[in-house]
């Protein structure tokens, strides 16, 4: 069966379930508001499963790789007496400290596609570090409606210091010359910009389709930056210009692009909205980007 892409569903579908996945609406409302396009409430169900991800039908680099060594790595969370976790990939037989990123994931916690990302990186010879913002919660349910719900309930300000404990973690590794970025997609896209204010030891900072940090913060992005935003993404793109007018005010380092006709989530080979041309460019930048700060 050939593969659905964007172009098979309706554009108001579509933002239906851009709504959706951003808690704008809940399941419920995404079926009922979908019926009057699918006809049937059997055929809103139908489109919900065709727009949800796939993630074993995506998945590029397998957990038992022999190229890569992979394991789950607790952190000392800064706020509170918990304790962070996230996936710790590099290239298998890496000889010497290596260039490291920290992977922040979308609005579901590390899901297999977030991992399947991280592994991706130790490809390209990087140490790769995926926090899971869920954990204090009992983690990365497996179940992306399930994963939606808990995510409310994080403790904003716990999170965003988890990142950058886990981003301080991986600049103090044997394993790592010091040198880190950071990359974010959706949600982790606020991280990596949020991350960039942050630290202003960090490399580099690539949020995909990402919020922008508060005006007011940005003049303390010492980073560069390689921003990926979507050329269907009214919501976010509609932030863009203020966001540029505040790194052009701080002097900072950056380089932006907008994929023409692709949705939020164009990087997410999981889902239909994933834009193969798009996301391979994207990526080839992002690599390149992190060879050239990094090294």
């Amino acid at each position: 069966m050939p593969r659905l892409t964007a172009q098979d569903f309706q554009p108001e579908v579509l933002q239906l379930f851009d709504r959706y996945v951003h808690g704008e609406i809940s399941r419920r409302g995404f079926l009922e508001s979908a019926t009057r396009f699918a006809g049937t409430a059997a055929g809103a169900a139908g489109l919900l499963t065709a727009l949800s991800p796939q993630f074993a039908q995506a998945q590029q680099v397998t957990p038992t790789d022999a190229r890569i060594q992979a394991h789950y790595q607790e952190f000392d969370s800064p706020l509170g007496n918990g304790k962070g976790r996230g996936l710790w990939v590099k290239p298998a037989g890496a000889k010497g400290p290596l260039p490291a990123v920290v992977v922040a994931h979308e609005n579901r916690g590390l899901n297999p596609h977030i991992e399947d990302i991280a592994r991706r990186l130790a490809l390209d010879g990087f140490l790769a570090f995926a926090p899971d913002a869920l954990f204090p919660l009992g983690g990365y349910p497996g179940d992306e409606d399930k994963a939606r719900e808990l995510f409310p309930k994080l403790d904003a300000a716990k999170t965003r210091a988890d990142f950058v404990a886990a981003a301080k973690l991986l600049q103090t590794s044997a394993e790592s010359n010091g040198h880190v970025g950071a990359v974010g997609f959706c949600w982790g896209g606020g991280v990596a910009n949020y991350l960039a204010t942050q630290l202003p030891d960090l490399r580099a900072a690539v949020p995909f389709y990402g919020a922008a940090p508060a005006a007011p913060e940005v003049a303390k992005i010492k980073a560069p930056l390689l921003i990926h935003y979507a050329g269907a993404d009214e919501r976010l793109n509609a932030t863009w210009p203020a966001y540029e007018a505040a790194l052009k005010a701080a002097s900072a380092r950056y380089e932006a692009f907008i994929y023409p006709g692709v949705q939020h989530g164009f990087n997410n080979d999981t889902t239909p909205r994933f834009d193969a041309e798009a996301a391979k460019l994207a990526w080839q930048r992002t690599i390149s980007f992190f060879k050239t700060n990094l090294a």
